[in-house]
């Protein structure tokens, strides 16, 4: 391809992964203009506030803040003059139904005192765990995360060579639970590495061992809290883009991404067609196919895969704040294989699902009025298959405000003070996400990250993906990690390398 540096680089929607497309095109010497259909950027890293409570509504959780720095670094700017964060210890709070609690942490000091104060497991059995996490990142995150798995050439390299050598070290061929199950001796910390899997939507009790990655991410290397909300992560992107000379056209939907002769031409937006020989798309895969792309051949291999789960979302604004309940909680349910079960195989909602709370008016006093507490309540959910909602909602609800007042002895009815409840036909509306699922596909499968959509289409020249429905997945590091894959082809494809240092 010739060299096309003096032309425009349009983005399809702004999310974490478009913004970060965006600002790498950039820096490859692009004009580039971003359209965004809704009124802010961001995509799922949203936030709310009602009656002087503030919630986030998307990712709370941030690890591996490097591949954020990296954009910074790009561009010859520092990340702590955009954005504070802040590493979290204690990672978690694990509830259980017999009362009984252990927190995690990323220090290996407090983990080791809380095994010894609150479990029987042989502290060599959590550094065996967490020590082949690591290794699973070591064999991957070259071979799997960081580079296009779609492009031949990539795997003729000793990174690559190693992790196909290697590859029975990564877990592939058994289940998460089956590991977790194997290495470790009290049934609470099996649950408690299991549930890394809802991290991108999945089954831990058909998902691979090599997810058990996530929690290298979380309790090798710890987890992060943006101060002021995770909306800042956001907020300092679009900085950083607007200092590149990105522009960004909010409420243009595309309604077409115009393809001919193999190459595309530009998109339209509205009764207007926008020339560009340079498109990156940021939406779901499946509304790409579907509304986006005309007369391409659909990639059946990507676009049958399972979908991943959804979620329900209360957003609490309680009276009075509750002192034991720390920025992550988690309440576990019964029987974590039933839950599963009913999530994927049944598309409902078992009668004891286990229960995400996030507070974080516990590390951020502006989050809710003065002795109050803002509760961000999540439980995982199937996706949209046509459920009657409303009946849904209703139980759990009832179910999550009976288990919470139970398990920290309070009334919790009474203490909320707002509320708002958020679907997955609600998700589909506000975010694009196909079905509510918003992780995309899920991984509940030996080669599910192969089954993952290219950056690209093979013979649709400037035409690339980023974002959490395809490679490498979901999840804040992985969309920023799909914008540096895409960045890569580009430079490649349009013979940029050294255009700008």
């Amino acid at each position: 391809m010739s060299d096309k540096r003096g032309n425009i680089c349009i983005v399809v929607g702004s999310g974490i992964a478009g913004l970060a497309a965006a600002i790498r095109a950039s820096r490859l010497g692009w004009k580039v203009r971003i359209f965004e259909a809704n009124s802010q950027a961001g995509g799922k890293i949203a936030e709310k506030n009602i009656n002087g409570f503030r919630f986030d509504i998307g990712p709370s959780v941030l690890t591996k803040p490097e591949y954020l720095k990296e954009l910074f670094d790009l561009c010859g700017k520092n990340m702590d003059d955009y954005i504070s964060l802040e590493k979290v210890d204690p990672l978690f709070r694990f509830y259980f139904n017999d009362k009984t609690f252990i927190n995690t942490f990323s220090d290996p000091g407090k983990m080791l005192k809380e095994l010894q104060a609150k479990s029987t497991e042989p502290v060599s059995n959590l550094k065996k765990v967490l020590r082949d996490a690591h290794k699973i990142y070591k064999l991957t995150h070259k071979v799997f995360l960081e580079r296009s798995l779609h492009k031949i050439k990539n795997y003729f390299n000793w990174p690559t060579v190693r992790g196909i050598v290697q590859f029975r070290k990564v877990r592939a061929f058994q289940t998460m639970h089956y590991y977790n199950r194997r290495n470790l001796s009290d049934d609470r910390l099996v649950r408690i590495f299991d549930r890394y899997a809802s991290y991108n939507g999945s089954n831990p009790f058909e998902a691979p061992g090599t997810l058990n990655v996530i929690s290298h991410f979380e309790m090798n290397e710890g987890a992060y809290f943006s101060k002021g909300g995770m909306r800042k992560i956001v907020e300092a992107m679009l900085k950083l883009a607007g200092e590149c000379g990105v522009e960004i056209n909010y409420g243009q939907r595309v309604d077409e991404i115009v393809i001919k002769d193999g190459s595309v031409k530009g998109v339209k937006a509205g009764n207007k067609f926008h020339e560009s020989s340079c498109v990156i798309c940021n939406t779901d895969i499946h509304v790409a196919y579907h509304q986006l792309m005309h007369g391409i051949k659909k990639n059946d291999f990507s676009l049958k895969q399972e979908r991943s789960s959804s979620v329900i979302i209360f957003l609490w604004g309680l009276k009075e704040n509750v002192s034991s309940i720390n920025l992550h909680n988690t309440f576990f349910g019964e029987d974590d294989l039933l839950e599963y079960n009913a999530v994927f195989k049944e598309k409902t909602i078992c009668n004891d699902p286990s229960i995400y709370l996030c507070n974080t008016s516990s590390h951020s006093t502006g989050d809710a009025p003065s002795g109050k507490a803002n509760w961000f309540v999540m439980i995982t959910a199937p996706c949209d298959e046509g459920q009657n909602w409303d009946t849904l909602i209703d139980r759990v609800r009832k179910q999550i405000i009976r288990k919470l007042s139970n398990t920290l002895n309070i009334d919790l009815e009474n203490l909320i003070e707002v509320e708002e409840v958020i679907s997955p036909r609600d998700i589909e509306a506000q975010t694009g996400s196909w079905k509510g699922s918003i992780y995309g596909n899920s991984s509940n499968g030996v080669f599910s990250a192969f089954l993952r959509h290219p950056n690209f289409i093979k013979g649709k020249q400037g035409l690339y993906f980023c974002g959490g429905s395809v490679h490498p997945g979901a999840g804040i590091p992985l969309c920023l990690l799909s914008a540096k894959i895409v960045a890569e082809l580009i430079e490649k494809d349009f013979n940029l390398k050294g255009v700008i240092n």
